[in-house]
């Protein structure tokens, strides 16, 4: 018998099927195959988020467990395209560089600089930027892939439509047995779940080349790209459309994609770089982790920051489920 049931192959599941697998537990990993937010392009290890400056508990030493494990899976034949690059985060005025300054932790390496000292171009008008040089960018589908390769987990497509603390039944009558349940839907499975929760479509342009050789970031990101197999492009993304009840990554509306292409141009000289592609995704909101009272477990509701955060906390979680 399986030890270990996960509901979900994104990010969450991947990282939780890895850790359960390094602690011994034999896992079946139930993949729907619609970890939509997972697949990002270039997803940014950037612990300051935000506008506001925030800096979530555990954000530095999960930036450096994500860069642990992608070197381990690069070391292991894994292609996980990525940049340890640095990140710049250039704020708009002084009273933004005091919100920023409150906040940031005295363990996460950073330096200011003016505009003159940024090590690539930026738009006119910032008053300082923020290096961040642990941060960078990595391609989350390639990462999430490798995780569960490497976890070795046996992977059963299907969807999952109910469970309990021993046991998923999927569509179509398959029923499952095991020592204990995780559940790691994100946005599509929380919908498909019926659980009240806050989703936040998020949009990418693909660009032909990166703008800029590490992310920038404030209000929307550019960063490097280069997904599995390809030539090294870029992205402008960005998280702003209004927080939704159910999963939602449709068309992109024509005001969102101006104010996305203002976003991009108010980081840095956009001039000759062209469109070739658009990703969507739908992220929910509203952290969840540990064991239910129905006595499954989940780790659900990492936002943006499933790639900073997740596996920091499946490892945290796999602990618990085996301990």
């Amino acid at each position: 018998m399986t030890d270990v049931l996960v509901i979900g192959a994104g990010v969450a599941g991947a990282s939780v099927a890895y850790f359960l697998a390094l602690a011994g537990a034999t896992v079946t990993v139930l993949d729907a195959g619609l970890h939509a937010a997972s697949t990002v392009p270039a997803a940014l290890l950037n612990p300051v988020r935000g506008q506001s400056g925030a800096v979530d508990a555990g954000a530095v030493e999960g930036m450096a467990l994500t860069w642990e494990l992608v070197q381990t899976l690069v070391g292991g034949g894994y292609d996980v395209p990525h940049g340890k690059t640095g990140v710049l985060r250039p704020v708009p005025d002084a009273r933004t560089r005091a919100r920023f300054e409150k906040r940031l932790p005295a363990e996460l390496a950073h330096t200011w600089l003016t505009p003159a000292e940024s090590p690539v171009p930026l738009s006119p008008g910032w008053d300082a930027i923020l290096h961040l040089p642990e941060g960078g960018w990595l391609d989350g589908a390639a990462f999430t892939r490798a995780l569960l390769a490497a976890s070795g987990a046996r992977v059963v497509l299907g969807q999952a439509r109910k469970w309990d603390a021993t046991s998923v039944e999927l569509h179509g009558g398959t029923r499952l047995e095991g020592k204990a349940v995780v559940w790691c839907g994100g946005s599509v499975g929380a919908s498909w779940a019926g659980h009240p929760a806050t989703h936040r479509a998020g949009t990418m342009l693909l660009l032909s080349r990166p703008v800029s050789p590490l992310p920038i970031s404030f209000g929307a990101y550019l960063s490097p790209a280069a997904p599995s197999g390809k030539a090294l492009g870029g992205v402008l993304g960005a998280t702003f459309e209004e927080p939704s009840l159910t999963f939602n990554a449709g068309p992109l509306p024509l005001g969102s994609l101006d104010w996305l292409l203002k976003k991009g141009d108010a980081l840095a000289d956009m001039s000759g770089v062209q469109v070739t592609g658009r990703w969507s995704g739908s992220r929910l909101s509203g952290l969840r982790v540990g064991q239910t009272q129905q006595g499954w477990w989940q780790l659900t509701g990492l936002g943006s920051k499933g790639f900073l955060l997740g596996p920091l906390r499946a490892r945290e979680l796999a602990g618990q489920v085996v301990g």
